[in-house]
């Protein structure tokens, strides 16, 4: 027993020296909307095929806080939002991973473990995701004086389905889904999409989009996430990324969302590998290209990153 809590220690002080300390808090204090009560829906971990770990059955959404290295920070933020086509979370390769890179370079990461869409403890399964999207960023803006942010800085990053969810939460956020009785803005500063799932009209036979809204496929449903046509000239700036050979998620995605920014003179950039397939995180192992500095680069010129004085 003496050993284990040796070694649990050690871990959090080998966190805490390379800038990942950790905190993880419920994403609602009360009652969580929309949800139903099934005691046989219990969350599950596994390690997938890939030797990654992945996280499903999530009836208690929380977020989980890595906090940028005292010295390092810069005020700005990201919330992440892992991938799993709605089914499960890519919480370490889309999350983790993900959030400890920020980490290097001053951002603070927030990776949220959202509520999968799911009949048996929700009331309107497709709103669920959103609902835990939307209260992340009314938490992380009401304490942001506690982790040293910028309201103005604090943007979302999205995988796959995360992307997806990402985007719908920076084209709907003029209506809050949850309870914001202190009108806490919804609206994310920045958004970061990588290999994500834009229109559910174009290839409705995708798990995500079944998962989601499925398997009616109601025309209100699948305009209202089809996020591609929800674009105005309020969206926020955003980051693309995508591999043209994806067979997952067709590149077609994030050019639909591209060019429906660029219609709106929203500024954006996009960075199409030629191969990569999906889900391949910070590794695209098909090239030595470093994607995460392009969208360091990208944030610098974008002021959402500035230099301390």
């Amino acid at each position: 027993m003496k050993k284990t809590i040796a070694i649990t220690s050690l871990l959090f002080l080998m966190l805490s020296f390379m800038g990942w300390s950790q905190e993880t808090i419920p994403l609602y204090k009360g009652i969580i909307p929309g949800s139903k009560t099934d005691d046989q829906y219990v969350e599950k971990q596994h390690i997938g095929d890939d030797g990654k770990r992945y996280i499903s059955f999530v009836s208690k959404p929380s977020l989980t806080v890595f906090a940028a290295k005292k010295g390092t920070e810069n005020g700005a933020a990201v919330i992440i939002l892992p991938g799993g086509g709605y089914q499960v979370l890519a919480v370490e390769h889309e999350g983790e991973d993900l959030a400890k890179r920020f980490n290097e370079f001053g951002v603070t990461a927030f990776v949220v473990k959202y509520r999968l869409p799911n009949d048996a403890i929700m009331t309107d399964k497709s709103m669920a995701p959103l609902q835990d999207a939307q209260q992340a960023m009314i938490l992380v803006r009401e304490q942001a004086a506690k982790w040293h942010l910028d309201k103005n800085k604090i943007g979302v990053l999205g995988a796959s389905a995360g992307g997806h969810l990402a985007a719908t939460l920076g084209t709907h956020f003029d209506q809050s889904y949850v309870p914001n009785p202190s009108k806490i803005n919804l609206r994310p500063d920045f958004m970061v999409l990588l290999y994500p799932r834009i229109s559910f009209e174009l290839g409705v036979e995708s798990s995500s989009a079944k998962n989601l809204v499925g398997p009616e496929f109601k025309a209100e449903k699948m305009a209202f996430f089809s996020v591609d046509k929800q674009i105005t000239a309020h969206t926020p700036k955003t980051f693309l990324l995508h591999a043209t050979d994806d067979p997952v998620v067709k590149v077609e995605h994030s050019i639909l969302f591209y060019q429906a920014l660029i219609n709106n003179k929203i500024p954006a950039e996009m960075h199409i590998y030629q191969a990569g397939g999906h889900g391949f995180g910070l590794n695209n192992k098909t090239n030595n290209d470093d994607w995460f500095l392009r969208l360091i680069s990208w944030m610098n010129s974008n002021q959402i990153i500035t230099k301390k004085k």
